[in-house]
């Protein structure tokens, strides 16, 4: 039990991440909007660099890439089945003004989440020291990702408040999975071997569907390579979360 209110507590910590939106609250809409298309860009960089450096290396390990391909690939297909059903039951009508990726963020981010949480419980069952440690790497990678993840949903026209809202509440899903694979430890490695592809399917179609097309509609080159820029530093930080994580 007592491991139980570790993991509890962890998840729920790493899910207040997603409150750092609130800090933008105070920021007029006028100055919020030059930065969108960084952190759209910031959030696609961490997707990228969290299914290829983190997500698909881990899966890697524990299955063959003979199971680890086909569920990859599953995954981005039946992301972009979702986004059409999301896109024709919120778009069906004439002049659509909310893009479906913010809804399709969020469902990848649940889902990341959970496995995040899974994680957690399975280091804490094995080692306390080592799921403090671990809740401390996920930290790491997650403030960055929330950030992201607050700009896509600005960018898809949510309200600030329903943004915040959305983040927070998707954020919970740790605790989630954190209950879930305490409950379930004597599976929890299995169980996790088959969710790692199938996030890294869906982070990547997020990224290279939705958020990369985005930011190549910017038509002035000084922000057009600002942005790339900043793309390139979401990799950089996941490549330094997953070397912090090795050390």
């Amino acid at each position: 039990m007592e491991k139980l209110i570790y993991i509890i507590a962890s998840t729920f910590l790493i899910s207040l991440a997603s409150l750092i939106g609130v800090f933008t609250l105070s920021i007029k809409e006028k100055t919020l909007s030059k930065f969108l298309l960084f952190l759209i860009s910031l959030s696609a960089g961490a997707l990228m660099g969290g299914a290829f450096l983190h997500l698909l290396p881990e899966a890697s390990e524990k299955l063959n890439n003979g199971n680890m391909y086909p569920i990859v690939l599953f995954s981005f297909v039946l992301f972009f089945l979702i986004e059409k059903l999301l896109h024709w039951r919120h778009c069906h009508k004439k002049n659509c003004q909310v893009h479906t990726f913010g809804y399709m963020n969020l469902f990848g981010d649940a889902v990341h989440n959970f496995i995040d949480g899974l994680v957690i419980a399975s280091t804490f069952i094995i080692d306390v020291k080592l799921g403090i440690i671990t809740s401390f790497v996920i930290a790491l990678h997650e403030i960055p990702q929330e950030i992201g993840d607050f700009g896509v949903l600005l960018y898809s026209e949510f309200s600030r408040k329903k943004a915040l809202l959305a983040n927070f509440l998707v954020a919970l899903t740790a605790v989630f999975g954190g209950i879930f694979g305490y409950f379930l430890s004597f599976q929890i490695e299995n169980i996790t071997s088959y969710l790692l592809p199938f996030a890294a399917g869906g982070f990547i179609y997020i990224a290279a569907s939705d958020l990369m097309p985005e930011i190549r509609k910017e038509a002035s080159l000084k922000k057009s390579m600002l942005s790339f820029g900043v793309f390139l530093l979401g990799l950089v930080i996941m490549y330094v979360v997953k070397f912090i994580g090795h050390e």
